[in-house]
């Protein structure tokens, strides 16, 4: 299996945080709508689908570790 590099230009950087940015937006909505839920399969459900998330903004944060933590807050309000 072929192993794809990470492009990590100026151009990449840029989209990637904003993918970060959405990210963030959607597990908060995805929070709100799981307070909101009663049934246990829907719930977890949601948990799943914001632990994948969490993930890929991890992978995001590793891809680009001279962007400190504090910025990374900013870039996610």
């Amino acid at each position: 299996m072929d192993v794809k590099e990470e492009d990590k230009s100026k151009e990449s950087k840029k989209n990637h945080i904003a993918y970060y940015r959405s990210l963030c937006k959607i597990i908060l909505n995805i929070k709100e709508e799981k307070n909101q839920e009663e049934e246990p399969a829907i719930k977890s459900h949601l948990d799943n689908r914001i632990e994948a998330m969490e993930k890929d903004k991890k992978r995001i944060r590793d891809m680009f570790p001279e962007i400190k933590e504090g910025e990374w807050n900013d870039y996610a309000n």
